[in-house]
Protein backbone atom coordinates (compact mmCIF):
# COMPACT_ATOMS: atom_id res chain seq x y z
CA UNK A 1 0.00 0.00 0.00
CA UNK A 2 3.00 2.48 1.14
CA UNK A 3 4.59 1.64 -2.31
CA UNK A 4 1.86 2.41 -4.19
CA UNK A 5 1.17 6.03 -2.36
CA UNK A 6 4.71 6.47 -3.12
CA UNK A 7 4.76 5.69 -6.83
CA UNK A 8 1.25 8.00 -6.91
CA UNK A 9 2.74 11.02 -5.05
CA UNK A 10 6.09 10.62 -7.60
CA UNK A 11 4.51 10.66 -10.61
CA UNK A 12 2.41 13.25 -9.51
CA UNK A 13 5.33 15.28 -8.32
CA UNK A 14 6.60 15.07 -11.71
CA UNK A 15 3.65 16.07 -13.35
CA UNK A 16 3.08 19.25 -11.55
CA UNK A 17 7.09 19.83 -11.93
CA UNK A 18 7.44 18.80 -15.27
CA UNK A 19 4.26 21.26 -15.58
CA UNK A 20 5.83 24.18 -14.54
CA UNK A 21 9.07 23.08 -16.35
CA UNK A 22 6.99 23.55 -19.30
CA UNK A 23 5.83 26.75 -18.61
CA UNK A 24 8.95 28.10 -18.15
CA UNK A 25 10.33 26.30 -20.93
CA UNK A 26 7.50 28.43 -23.20
CA UNK A 27 7.82 31.38 -21.55
CA UNK A 28 11.59 31.37 -22.19
CA UNK A 29 11.13 30.89 -25.63
CA UNK A 30 8.22 32.90 -26.18
CA UNK A 31 9.93 35.96 -24.56
CA UNK A 32 13.05 34.86 -27.04
CA UNK A 33 10.73 34.59 -29.64
CA UNK A 34 9.22 37.11 -29.69
CA UNK A 35 11.57 40.03 -28.64
CA UNK A 36 14.88 38.72 -29.27
CA UNK A 37 15.34 35.99 -32.13
CA UNK A 38 13.32 35.64 -35.54
CA UNK A 39 12.33 32.29 -35.45
CA UNK A 40 11.34 32.38 -39.10
CA UNK A 41 15.28 32.23 -39.68
CA UNK A 42 15.80 28.05 -39.07
CA UNK A 43 19.62 28.89 -36.70
CA UNK A 44 17.64 31.56 -34.71
CA UNK A 45 15.04 29.52 -33.89
CA UNK A 46 17.68 26.66 -33.11
CA UNK A 47 19.02 29.24 -30.59
CA UNK A 48 15.73 30.38 -29.07
CA UNK A 49 14.78 26.63 -28.43
CA UNK A 50 18.85 25.83 -27.02
CA UNK A 51 18.22 29.11 -24.36
CA UNK A 52 14.40 27.33 -23.73
CA UNK A 53 16.00 24.14 -23.14
CA UNK A 54 19.05 25.35 -20.77
CA UNK A 55 17.19 27.60 -18.31
CA UNK A 56 14.21 25.08 -17.93
CA UNK A 57 16.36 21.85 -17.67
CA UNK A 58 18.36 23.77 -14.70
CA UNK A 59 14.90 24.14 -13.04
CA UNK A 60 13.87 20.45 -14.01
CA UNK A 61 16.84 19.51 -11.93
CA UNK A 62 16.40 21.13 -8.99
CA UNK A 63 12.77 20.18 -8.82
CA UNK A 64 13.24 16.75 -9.46
CA UNK A 65 16.35 16.06 -7.40
CA UNK A 66 14.33 17.91 -4.94
CA UNK A 67 10.46 17.31 -4.84
CA UNK A 68 10.11 14.20 -6.83
CA UNK A 69 12.54 11.90 -6.63
CA UNK A 70 13.15 13.41 -2.98
CA UNK A 71 17.39 12.08 -4.09
CA UNK A 72 20.21 12.30 -1.63
CA UNK A 73 22.77 11.33 -4.34
CA UNK A 74 25.96 13.48 -5.36
CA UNK A 75 24.73 16.62 -6.56
CA UNK A 76 27.57 17.61 -9.67
CA UNK A 77 27.64 13.37 -10.72
CA UNK A 78 23.30 13.92 -10.88
CA UNK A 79 23.76 17.28 -12.56
CA UNK A 80 26.17 15.79 -15.20
CA UNK A 81 24.01 12.62 -15.42
CA UNK A 82 20.87 14.57 -15.21
CA UNK A 83 22.07 17.18 -18.53
CA UNK A 84 23.33 14.12 -20.13
CA UNK A 85 20.44 12.63 -20.25
CA UNK A 86 18.48 15.88 -21.37
CA UNK A 87 20.75 16.02 -24.15
CA UNK A 88 19.15 13.25 -25.80
CA UNK A 89 16.03 14.72 -25.58
CA UNK A 90 17.15 18.08 -26.91
CA UNK A 91 18.09 16.79 -30.09
CA UNK A 92 15.16 14.79 -30.55
CA UNK A 93 13.09 18.19 -29.34
CA UNK A 94 15.26 20.29 -32.05
CA UNK A 95 14.57 17.74 -34.48
CA UNK A 96 10.90 17.94 -34.24
CA UNK A 97 10.95 21.75 -34.13
CA UNK A 98 12.66 21.99 -37.18
CA UNK A 99 10.62 19.41 -38.91
CA UNK A 100 7.40 20.74 -37.68
CA UNK A 101 8.23 24.47 -37.95
CA UNK A 102 10.95 24.87 -40.94
CA UNK A 103 10.07 22.25 -43.03
CA UNK A 104 6.02 21.75 -42.77
CA UNK A 105 5.44 25.49 -41.59
CA UNK A 106 3.58 24.90 -38.59
CA UNK A 107 3.05 27.56 -35.88
CA UNK A 108 5.75 27.62 -33.87
CA UNK A 109 3.85 27.50 -30.51
CA UNK A 110 1.67 24.32 -31.38
CA UNK A 111 5.19 23.34 -32.66
CA UNK A 112 6.78 23.71 -29.51
CA UNK A 113 3.53 22.59 -27.03
CA UNK A 114 3.03 19.38 -28.81
CA UNK A 115 6.45 18.41 -28.89
CA UNK A 116 6.73 19.28 -25.44
CA UNK A 117 4.58 16.81 -24.15
CA UNK A 118 7.10 13.86 -25.87
CA UNK A 119 10.34 15.59 -24.54
CA UNK A 120 8.14 15.44 -20.93
CA UNK A 121 7.33 11.54 -20.65
CA UNK A 122 10.86 10.95 -21.78
CA UNK A 123 12.55 13.22 -19.54
CA UNK A 124 10.39 11.33 -16.65
CA UNK A 125 12.14 7.45 -18.12
CA UNK A 126 15.52 9.21 -18.41
CA UNK A 127 15.56 10.49 -14.78
CA UNK A 128 13.94 7.71 -12.71
CA UNK A 129 16.03 4.95 -14.73
CA UNK A 130 19.09 6.49 -15.42
CA UNK A 131 19.63 9.74 -12.75
CA UNK A 132 17.83 9.62 -9.89
CA UNK A 133 17.71 5.92 -9.54
CA UNK A 134 17.76 4.57 -5.85
CA UNK A 135 20.20 1.43 -5.24
CA UNK A 136 17.96 -1.74 -4.47
CA UNK A 137 19.01 -1.04 -0.52
CA UNK A 138 17.54 2.07 -0.87
CA UNK A 139 14.11 1.30 -1.92
CA UNK A 140 13.32 -0.82 1.37
CA UNK A 141 14.18 1.52 3.57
Amino acid sequence: MIDTAKRHREILMYIICGAATTVVSLVVYYLCARFIFDVNDALQLQITNVISWVLSVLFAFVTNKMLVFKSKGLLLKELIMFYGARISTLLIDMFLMYLFVTLCSFDDMFAKCTVSIVVIILNYIFGKKLVFRKEKSDEKV
